[in-house]
């Protein structure tokens, strides 16, 4: 006899079906690999350093690349608070000179107080950014960077230029004085 026959409604229904399940398994990972490679290509710096890169700055007598490394709102960090993370490339000549390069939102009042220290080659450093609770529309991003001759040079970029994301999340929370 033939099998078509006497299968129940839901054996017939899996043996008609199994192989567009089977071609469904195989082409959902697929669709997320793109992704995935997009975000090797930045981990690996084949596509620059970060998702918004911004312009080339003098600090002191090196040179320095910042970009926002992903385009998301800041993160909660348990006792940490709120957290966003940023990259940064320094010039192939300074990079032996600079022994540690420092990222907080306001001017740091002393080398203790610099924030987050950026990890990693100093080719393509990464910071988590802590976000205090409050935030006034004029504050900035301050880079310090420390030298190997102890020097300290300092520079800053406004909030709105150096991550609208971040200024945009501040804004949504309405935390923002």
């Amino acid at each position: 006899m033939n099998a078509w026959i006497d299968a129940s409604p839901w054996r017939r229904a899996w043996l008609r079906w199994r192989f567009h399940l089977c071609l469904l398994i195989l082409l959902v990972p697929v669709c997320f690999f793109s992704a995935s490679m997009h975000e090797q290509r930045l981990d690996s710096g084949q596509q620059g350093i970060g998702m918004r890169e911004l312009p080339v700055k003098a600090i002191g007598p090196w040179s320095v690349r910042l970009a926002e490394k992903t385009l998301m709102a800041p993160t909660a960090d348990g006792a940490a608070g709120h957290v966003k993370p940023f990259v940064a490339a320094f010039c192939q000549d300074c990079v032996p000179q600079i022994r540690a390069a420092y990222l907080r939102i306001g001017k740091p009042r002393n080398l203790r107080a610099a924030g987050a220290l950026f990890y990693g080659s100093l080719y393509r450093t990464e910071a988590y950014l802590v976000v205090p609770p409050t935030l006034k529309q004029a504050d900035q991003i301050w880079l310090t960077v420390e030298g190997w001759d102890g020097s300290v040079h300092q520079t800053s970029w406004p909030l709105a230029e150096a991550s609208p994301v971040l200024l945009d999340w501040f804004k949504q929370q309405g935390k923002i004085e």
